[in-house]
């Protein structure tokens, strides 16, 4: 293992110039002017994967974008080890709010990564994450130390759903068959804390439209006599959350686990900073769910967020009209039990009963995703922990995130695999916001760390 340490080191700038490289890549899967450049990032990793030293090396289609496949199998009796990632980013858009350029990756101090953080868009999620584990492959077969055979599956739409990730996994079980899936697309509670996410919430996200005059009208002639759309969404919107913060849509809690108070009190225990919180994130107080901690509101508790709200004008000046539309677009967090379907039709049977007969409303579903849990007593899981335990010095903690990656449920749905959420980025990284960044720390930590998950894996196995 010390010639594979000693060979990251050697290579540490090399490594970081080729993930500049595939950061100044626009791979933004949800809007079709980058949609040339998201095929030319999956060609990058192809070909970051065959110089790394994968045997096998496919860029797959589908009916999106494509998923990128390679493997080395040193040997079939050996235990095999998938990794998962993504190669699609979050749009960069608010543009006028980075410092940066999003796509012009560049390195600068922040109190929280004094060593340097790489700004652009996909720096921590997930490009940045991803391109760990392909020159941790690297390292290990040019110093002919892989103990395990590895696997890869890089996807391009996990920032739109994954909808074409399900078929491929389906078609192709033969072909993915492992032992278990290493996914670094989680976080760290702080780089002197490390943990082991083994906790997502699940996803439905929706968009609803508004109707309600024929026409945009003048709002002089028109205004206190018909309902102007937007005003009745913020109405409708604002409905579906009581005093407490508890969601009103009916059957919304009907299958949320409860934890006990033990296990509550547990997870409470993990460092957290009230204080230090509220200040990154320059708010006067926090908000959430009556009777639960930060903690709690977002990581054991589903939530309710409009992510997007628009309608009538928005351009520079004054233009006085009463609009023809409005629109949202919403997400709620799902905890385990909680279905994304259900949950989703459940909402779409409020939303549109409790409109006024002076609009139409219509919801239009776009993707989910279920919850997960991972337990702590696996192979897989162990040897994440004894992993992070050398290069950290400490034993990491397990904990819950709040955000969704709902593959993991589909992976041990379809491959019969468990996962493990083995991820370095910290929740301060502004992931899908301006200026997202990855600390330098964080990426050679990682880099130094999956190595040491291979040795502890082939052993415990």
């Amino acid at each position: 293992m010390q010639a594979v340490q000693d060979f990251i080191q050697q290579h540490r700038e090399r490594f970081l110039e080729e993930l500049f490289e595939l950061l100044r890549l626009p791979s933004v899967s949800a809007d079709p002017q980058y949609k040339d450049n998201v095929f030319k990032t999956a060609e990058f990793v192809a070909e970051a994967l065959k110089k790394a030293g994968a045997d096998t090396v496919e860029v797959c289609p589908t009916d999106g974008f494509p998923i990128v496949y390679a493997e080395k199998i040193i040997d079939p009796a050996k235990p095999t080890v998938l990794v998962y990632g993504h190669y699609d980013v979050q749009p960069p858009d608010p543009m006028d709010l980075w410092d940066s350029p999003p796509f012009e990756p560049v390195i600068k101090e922040t109190p929280v990564h004094p060593d340097g953080a790489i700004f652009a868009r996909g720096a921590c999620d997930d490009k940045g994450q991803l391109y760990m584990h392909v020159k941790a492959f690297e390292a290990m077969v040019q110093n002919d130390s892989l103990p395990c055979n590895v696997k890869f599956m890089i996807e391009g739409e996990e920032e739109v759903g994954s909808a074409n990730l399900g078929i491929f996994c389906r078609e192709n079980k033969e072909k993915l068959a492992c032992d278990t899936i290493l996914i670094s697309d989680t976080s760290i509670i702080a780089n002197e804390t490390p943990s082991i996410t083994v906790g997502l919430r699940g996803l439905s996200y929706l968009e609803v439209e508004v109707t309600g005059p024929n026409r945009d009208l003048h709002s002089g002639v028109y205004g206190g006599g018909v309902a102007n759309p937007i005003n009745v969404l913020c109405d409708m919107i604002s409905s579906l959350q009581d005093d407490n913060k508890r969601i009103t849509i009916p059957g919304f809690y009907e299958d949320v686990v409860e934890l006990s108070e033990a296990e509550r009190k547990k997870m409470n225990e993990a460092p957290f900073n009230l204080d230090k919180y509220k200040q990154d994130l320059a708010i006067g107080d926090v908000q959430g769910e009556a009777g639960y901690t930060t903690l709690e509101r977002v990581s054991i508790r589903p939530s309710l967020d409009v992510n997007g709200i628009w309608g009538g004008y928005i351009g520079e000046g004054a233009k006085t009209v009463l609009p023809s539309k409005a629109y949202a677009k919403i997400s709620m967090r799902l905890v385990p039990n909680q279905n994304s379907d259900k949950i989703t039709e459940l909402f779409r049977q409020h939303f549109e009963s409790m409109a006024p007969p002076s609009v139409q409303v219509k919801v239009i579903p776009h993707h989910g995703g279920e919850p997960a849990m991972t337990p702590t007593d696996t192979p897989e899981y162990l040897a994440a922990s004894k992993a992070m335990e050398e290069t950290f010095g400490q034993v990491p903690i397990p904990t819950r995130e709040g955000g969704s990656i709902p593959i993991v449920a589909l992976f041990e749905d379809v491959l019969n695999a468990k996962s493990v959420l083995m991820g370095f980025g910290l929740n301060s990284d502004a992931i899908h916001s301006p200026n997202e960044h990855y600390g330098l720390f964080n990426f050679y930590k990682g880099i130094e760390t999956i190595p040491y998950f291979y040795q502890h894996y082939a052993a415990l196995k």
